[in-house]
């Protein structure tokens, strides 16, 4: 990527994708947005109407990036910070307000032709 290129671009993602834990569907949708930004990898954030936020809980943990804003986190029983939301997002990155992203290495996300 040259320096002239946007360090975050979001683009809708054509699939259907589903996050699971264990046996446990947690979301499923084909209205994801892919995230990238420079230096990370991919991220889906899926819309909070697709996602059964009764299996999850808030937690204390906020972190704060310097381009999304301040994400708040979310737990499922013991399995702590598996999704993370940017509730009021820096104004560029409005198109991620009312939705969650899950931490892979924790959530299954499976993703097929809708």
């Amino acid at each position: 990527m040259t320096s002239t290129e946007p360090r975050i671009t979001l683009d809708p993602l054509n699939r259907r994708v589903q996050a699971t834990l264990g046996d446990t569907l947690l979301a499923d949708t084909t209205r994801a947005i892919e995230l990238r930004e420079r230096g990370y990898p991919p991220r889906l954030y899926l819309p909070r109407e697709d996602v059964r936020m009764n299996r999850l809980t808030r937690s204390d943990t906020v972190t704060h990036c310097p381009f999304k804003g301040d994400a708040a986190y979310f737990s499922v029983g013991d399995d702590a910070d598996v999704a993370w939301s940017y509730e009021q997002p820096k104004e560029d990155m409005n198109q991620i307000a009312g939705y969650l992203a899950f931490d892979d290495a924790k959530i299954s996300l499976t993703s097929t032709d809708p």
